[in-house]
């Protein structure tokens, strides 16, 4: 256990410390279970107790997962140093499938490290090698498949990534010492519309001021805030195959947990669907350590996140679309480009029609085809630029991926400012201390002249500036009003 020592983590299982909710799992010897700090059972004695950094680290050495506080449902982690974020970012990989059909050498070329170096890193930051780690996902995301849905066997092992039923059979049953099916409290229903699941965070989580954040930047018929929750549509590339469907996410107070409805067109990437509200939302934030830090500005928005969307394409496109117009303007260029390139969705709630347009359909395009949709010529071929190298795979927009080779190379592409730089910094790569240098509305609410003014007066907020960056924003619309 490389976090905490065993008094500090034996104390917050006993407190049921929400804010240590994922960073540790305890095993108790007198059971053979492993738990999360908030399992409402009564606290074991201290002496049958074990603490490890991961799941897969609790199953090694032989605990089986508790079936009330259920492991599977923990919330994942934010990290600053170096390596905890690559070991973070293969992490994420492997939770949203990506060894299916890839090797481990594959996984060390993606987060920009060797084989080698991975797997000493990993097994230092979470306890156990990569491929237990994998095993147990792949066991984890079925569990939670048997007990929050009804789908049949064979859908469950698909999509937790095993090869066959025989094969997930067998490994569960070896595992965990027990069949599947005593797992199953759904009934199958064949052609449900949907599948609802649970994703923890660690309180508080400000909800209004969230939802604000995204409702402020909806782009039509993609997402939408409607009667306190979030929805949008979804493209999700599975080995080759695309698929489409819908989320509608809403919060569960009561049980520090957001519920999400997943379309039944999503069913075979429900890992990756799952990832991606994550990254909505924000959920491995620890607000305990985030508002601390920022003091008096986060005292309005205790909880605050700093929002995201499914595709980091998505976000640098919405960087350029809005530098130096105002949001209502780059809503509507941004709404112009969806309905003319986007995915047409077939069935969902009302107001979603369309995916976000793939960087490897804008990649296609003649910046003409932009500039008629409001934007201007250098704007324009600014998003044909990253979407080329997006879909080439020569530049990856997703949370934990080697940062500076990533924001230098989004730098050498003409029209892509240090402004945008960081905007995609801060809501696609996941960085805590993004800051969008220069933001004309950050100067103007700080009383800064100067660029330079602004980042000297951010620095207090380092390593957290990106959620100061969207309090800020916040307080400015208020002063508005």
């Amino acid at each position: 256990m490389n976090r905490f020592d065993p008094q500090t983590c034996y104390a917050a299982f006993v407190a049921r410390d929400r804010r240590f909710d994922g960073w540790f799992f305890m095993g108790v010897s007198s059971t053979g279970i492993y738990c999360r700090p908030v399992c409402p059972v009564r606290a074991p004695l201290a002496r049958h107790c074990t603490f490890y950094a991961s799941a897969a680290a609790a199953e090694q050495a032989g605990y089986r997962p508790c079936l009330r506080c259920r492991p599977e449902l923990a919330p994942g982690h934010a990290t600053m140093d170096v390596s905890g974020r690559l070991a973070q970012a293969a992490a994420r990989l492997i939770e949203e499938g990506y060894l299916s059909g890839r090797s481990l050498e594959d996984l060390a070329q993606r987060v920009g490290v060797s084989g080698r170096h991975l797997r000493r890193i990993f097994e230092a930051e979470f306890g156990v090698g990569l491929i237990d780690f994998a095993q147990t996902q792949r066991l984890l995301t079925a569990k939670r498949l048997l007990t929050d849905t009804g789908l049949s066997m064979a859908e469950v092992a698909l999509a937790a990534g095993f090869g066959s039923v025989r094969r997930f059979n067998d490994v569960f049953q070896a595992r965990y010492g027990l069949n599947p099916s005593r797992l199953r409290k759904a009934r199958h229903l064949p052609g449900a519309r949907s599948l609802s699941f649970e994703l923890a965070y660690r309180p508080p989580f400000n909800w209004p001021g969230v939802l604000a954040f995204l409702a402020h930047r909806c782009a039509a018929g993609v997402d939408q805030v409607v009667d306190d929750s979030y929805s949008r549509v979804l493209e999700v590339e599975r080995a080759g195959e695309r698929f489409t469907g819908w989320v509608c996410v809403r919060q569960r107070a009561a049980r520090h947990a957001l519920e999400v409805q997943v379309s039944a067109s999503l069913q075979p990437v429900i890992a990756q669907v799952l990832g991606a509200v994550r990254r909505i939302f924000d959920t491995g934030c620890r607000p305990d350590l985030v508002d601390a830090h920022l003091g008096e500005l986060a005292e309005g928005l205790p909880g605050m996140r700093v929002p995201s969307v499914p595709d980091g394409f998505e976000i640098a496109v919405r960087a350029v679309v809005g530098q130096q117009i105002s949001v209502l303007r780059a809503r509507q260029i941004l709404t112009r480009i969806a309905e003319r390139y986007g995915t047409p969705l077939a069935e969902g709630p009302d107001g979603l029609q369309r995916a976000f347009p793939t960087a490897r359909a804008l990649a296609e395009l003649a910046p003409q085809a932009l500039v008629a949709t409001g934007l201007i010529g250098i704007r324009a071929e600014a998003i044909i630029a990253v979407a080329r190298e997006v879909a080439a795979g020569r530049i990856v927009l997703e949370p934990l991926v080697p940062l500076e080779p990533t924001l230098t190379a989004l730098r050498q592409i003409r029209g892509i400012g240090e402004w945008t730089v960081q905007y995609i910094a801060m809501r696609a790569l996941g960085w805590p201390n993004a800051f969008p240098q220069g933001d004309a509305v950050l100067k103007k609410y700080l009383g800064c002249a100067t660029a330079a003014q602004l980042d000297d007066y951010a620095s207090r907020w380092a390593p957290w500036r990106a959620y100061a960056v969207v309090h800020l924003w916040h307080l400015s619309e208020e002063a508005k009003r």
